[in-house]
């Protein structure tokens, strides 16, 4: 399989990777991207592109016209790339590597940044298309909702657009080949806080107290039977107990203990469902063992839902760059999520993930201490955003 990138992207490959790699060295976690935005920044302004700042704090917007000017929101069009690390450590060892200790690229947001920068680089200096593209670079995906807080500050009302693109590299696919489909590509995710009081007392003399570490443990167990026996087997939902925290001695049972973790579901229905599923549980067996339970949610992001149209145009444009049999459109969505569903909330639009794993073997995963983006996959997602521009807004004429 050979790919057919863009020959002005493919001559920027050194200078994106070099990019990427300086990214990669100096990140930032959410809402902290001052020095990365002041590259994008500078380098968009470089290229005579006209830029605004502020949006969520550190986002930045990139703004190119076409050949005849500004575009109504018929003509305009938003390719969003998020900028934030992750609050973890790398055990890569390579010169690239983060120079900052508790900070990470572990999810690869320094490519899609320089992807993006690739692309507004080629449409600034070769403008073969009508109406107005909005470049989004995003902080704060990584659980803060940097997606959100952009959406919030009303950039669909000020910028109107007529659709928008996200994408995202994907370790678990061939490097060359994509994935896209209409509705769920990720799931929604809440998080959960659960509080079990029961009745602290001697180790030796269990009897005189009431246990609140049995009583989270029968809670877990039947957490279980949301998804196993009250979730239909054709719908997905997943509910992970990731915390279990009590006590502090040996020969001490606690008055309480603290559970945590998430919900995570495909659609409303499943969700509301689940969410009140925990309650109910959480709430009936701690009462049926003389405990208490509270449960407190803490609401996450929605399932990134791309739409119809949207996602087999966006399958056409990789099919031409990739060659269509190496892009699938039939799998199931990923359970993790994704502060792009925000932004399909208000536009209709597609997100797609681009196979990065070298030789057909899957590298490391996101998040993986051992993470590291593919360059190679620069220029891929730079064509990838080029296409689909000049294929969206065709010249009049075209």
């Amino acid at each position: 399989m050979t790919t057919k990138p863009i020959a002005a992207i493919v001559d920027l490959l050194p200078e994106m990777t070099a990019w990427r790699r300086d990214f990669h060295q100096h990140p930032e976690l959410g809402f902290e991207e001052t020095r990365t935005s002041a590259i994008v920044v500078e380098k968009l302004r470089s290229w005579g592109v006209e830029v605004q700042t502020g949006w969520a704090k550190t986002g930045v917007v990139g703004i190119i016209h076409g050949v005849n000017g500004p575009g109504g929101a018929e003509k305009s069009i938003a390719l969003r790339a998020d900028m934030d690390a992750l609050p973890m450590n790398e055990a890569n060892q390579f010169a690239h590597k983060s120079r900052h200790d508790g900070k990470f690229h572990g999810c690869g947001h320094d490519g899609h940044t320089a992807m993006l920068l690739g692309a507004a680089h080629y449409l600034a200096h070769h403008r073969v298309f009508d109406g107005t593209i909005y470049f989004l670079f995003q902080p704060a995906e990584e659980g803060l909702g940097g997606g959100r807080a952009m959406v919030a500050e009303g950039i669909f009302e000020k910028l109107p657009v007529k659709s928008v693109w996200g994408m995202h590299n994907w370790p678990e696919l061939p490097f060359g080949t994509a994935a896209v489909r209409a509705g769920p590509m990720m799931a929604g995710a809440d998080k959960f806080t659960m509080t079990v009081r029961g009745k602290g007392v001697h180790a030796a003399f269990p009897h005189k107290g009431i246990d609140p570490v049995l009583v989270g443990a029968h809670i877990v167990t039947a957490l279980q039977s949301l998804v196993s026996r009250n979730t239909d087997p054709l719908d997905q939902g997943v509910v992970s107990v990731t915390q279990f925290h009590a006590g502090s001695a040996f020969n001490v049972i606690a008055d309480e203990a603290m559970l945590g973790g998430t919900v995570r579901s495909l659609n409303p229905e499943t969700r509301r469902r689940l969410l009140a599923g925990v309650t109910r549980i959480a709430e009936g067996i701690a009462t049926s063992l003389g405990a208490e339970a509270q449960v407190e949610f803490a609401e996450g992001y929605p399932p990134t839902i791309n739409s119809g149209e949207e996602a087999a145009f966006a399958a056409a444009i990789a099919g031409q760059l990739l060659g269509v049999d190496q892009v699938k459109q039939e799998f199931d969505p990923c359970m993790g999520a994704e502060d792009f569903s925000y932004m399909l909330m208000k536009r209709p639009g597609a997100y797609i993930w681009l196979g990065q794993a070298a030789g057909g073997a899957t590298s490391a995963m996101l998040h993986n201490p051992g993470y590291d983006f593919n360059d190679d996959l620069l220029v891929v997602g730079a064509s990838y955003w080029a296409r689909l521009v000049e294929a969206a807004l065709p010249r009049s004429g075209a």
